[in-house]
């Protein structure tokens, strides 16, 4: 008999609640950045709504009870994707993960305090005094708020008194801050140092290059004088303070939507109705109220780049990011497989609602060359309106043309030196150049360079097509014409003497055209269909 009660009681006796525990703040942060694998060299950040993510990890510590307990991560990023979130160090492993949905608001106060005693204030509006009592919640935040006294059910900001309503603690699970938490089970407990490991949306990077036209190199060729930044948003509202901030560059191939699977929590407002009037079910005889005035616009965000504090001591000043000679930290390569990775020394700041700039190229001796370009193929020909030739600025990506690492697409920003300081020539954008590759970049049209294509009819039976390009220089100095004939797949070319052969996918034939002068070049061509 006694042994079956035991049976019974144990059977129906609810199982013991977990324990809920706080990991402590992160002692160390790690943010690696990830580009938009949707956006191309022409667009720009989207920094009202980046979307690009970032790999967040943090090392915490905490201490378990023994048994089973709820490990509460306070102040994770609002764009976290509760599902990529990975929780090593604990000797039990994860049992159960869960997303709070809910901050700490007036809304989810009230929720979390549904059948439990508040205190209700009324103020008089004659003599001021106070009166309060106590009252149980009865209803959810969901239009109207009830609540039972003393007096009976009672409808809040019904009554036309001043009203505030008092809370004595927080509801178990609410927070002001984002909150994910797991659920592990330790047989001992103990004080454990684990590492939280997820990726969140609401990030985004570009780089961007800044050029400066410095004259000739001993080689004959331009000389230019190159730094570039790399540009982060953090669109979240948390800061992460003295991370290690990495940023991946390379062509990422992304299934998943993380702005669909991030679902920030929500800060939910209390919304109070009543009608002072009539009845709920005819309305109220007056004519509506006003609707309150529109919240105020949300404060603009801070993306302009950050600067680290100065500090002066002496007559040194010293500033974080800035080496002993006064130029930028930069932040160095490495290979992460067939990307790379930008690693930036020491710890920084990735500030909430914040835009950062790091710079991860500072070069004074670049090799260059002006190349002009101009297309006359037989789709061409036939015009008798002569055109401006394409200025285009070539390097090589190498250490000898000064060089020499991975460049990350972006916009180009390029100047020319004028007796009135740097002026503004031209801003391309660039392509993901790997080391070893041939830089291109398209700079506009040059005014004092034009090109005439002309087609000649072919002879009967001939299938070659004659063709001619009049090329006029107007500068004071010879230059360097490409004239691009088409594509092996689409012609078959042929010309007398050298300088014809296949560049960039193209044929094209190489021109030095004299200062001031015009020139003349002949080829023949024929369709590629049907010449084998």
């Amino acid at each position: 008999m006694l042994v079956a009660m035991l049976a019974v009681s144990l059977v129906s006796a609810p199982a013991a609640a977990r324990e809920a525990v706080y990991a402590s703040a992160p002692a160390k942060i790690s943010v690696t950045v990830y580009r938009d694998p949707d956006r191309g060299p022409d667009r720009r950040i989207d920094r009202t709504r980046p979307r690009g993510f970032a790999v967040i990890s943090e090392t915490r510590k905490v201490t378990l009870p023994p048994g089973e307990s709820t490990i509460r991560f306070e102040d994770v990023s609002e764009g976290m994707v509760a599902v990529s979130a990975i929780v090593t160090g604990l000797p039990g492993g994860t049992i159960e993960k869960n997303r709070n949905a809910d901050l700490l608001s007036p809304a989810s106060l009230v929720d979390g305090t549904l059948g439990n005693r508040v205190t209700i204030t009324r103020t008089s509006r004659v003599t001021g005094a106070q009166v309060s009592q106590d009252a149980i919640v009865r209803t959810r935040a969901d239009g109207g708020l009830v609540l039972q006294t003393e007096d009976g059910f009672e409808a809040v900001r019904c009554s036309g008194l001043p009203e505030k309503l008092t809370f004595d603690r927080i509801p178990d699970g609410l927070s002001a801050k984002p909150v994910f938490s797991v659920d592990t089970r330790d047989a001992a407990g103990g004080t454990y140092e684990i590492q939280l490991t997820y990726i969140s949306w609401g990030f985004d990077w570009e780089a961007h290059y800044v050029a400066s036209h410095t004259g000739k190199a001993a080689d004959g060729k331009e000389r230019l004088a190159m730094r570039s930044w790399l540009t982060l948003v953090n669109d979240n509202a948390q800061t992460f303070p003295d991370a290690q901030l990495l940023v991946v560059a390379g062509a990422l191939n992304i299934a998943s939507r993380f702005d669909q699977l991030a679902s920030p929590p929500r800060a939910r407002g209390l919304y109070l109705q009543c009608y002072p009037i009539g009845s709920t079910a005819k309305g109220s005889p007056l004519s509506p109220a006003r609707p309150p005035p529109p919240a105020p616009p949300p404060a603009p965000m801070a993306y302009l780049a950050e600067t680290d504090g100065i500090v002066v001591t002496g007559s040194r000043i010293s500033r974080r990011g800035v080496g002993e000679d006064g130029r930028p930290v930069l932040a160095g390569e490495e290979n992460l497989g067939d990307l790379k990775l930008y690693r930036v020394p020491g710890t920084v700041d990735v500030a909430a609602k914040s835009m950062k700039q790091i710079a991860f190229l500072d070069r004074d001796n670049v090799k260059a060359a002006f190349q002009y370009r101009f297309a006359c193929s037989p789709w061409e020909g036939g015009d008798d309106t002569a055109s401006p030739l394409t200025i285009w600025l070539r390097t090589k990506n190498d250490k000898a043309n000064g060089l020499g690492m991975a460049l990350p697409m972006g916009g180009v920003t390029l100047f020319e030196p004028s007796s009135h300081g740097d002026e503004l020539i031209a801003e391309p954008t660039m392509q993901e150049y790997a080391e070893g590759r041939d830089v291109e970049l398209q700079l506009g049209q040059s005014p004092n360079l034009f090109g005439l294509c002309t087609k000649n009819p072919r002879q009967k039976g001939n299938p070659w097509i004659p063709m001619y390009a009049t090329l006029t220089n107007a500068n004071p100095f010879p230059v360097e014409v490409r004239i691009d004939l088409g594509s092996p797949a689409d012609w078959n070319a042929r010309v007398k003497g050298k300088g014809l052969a296949v560049r960039d996918g193209q044929w094209s034939i190489q021109q030095t055209v004299k200062a001031n002068t015009s020139a003349k070049i002949a080829w023949e061509q024929r369709s590629a269909e049907g010449s084998e």
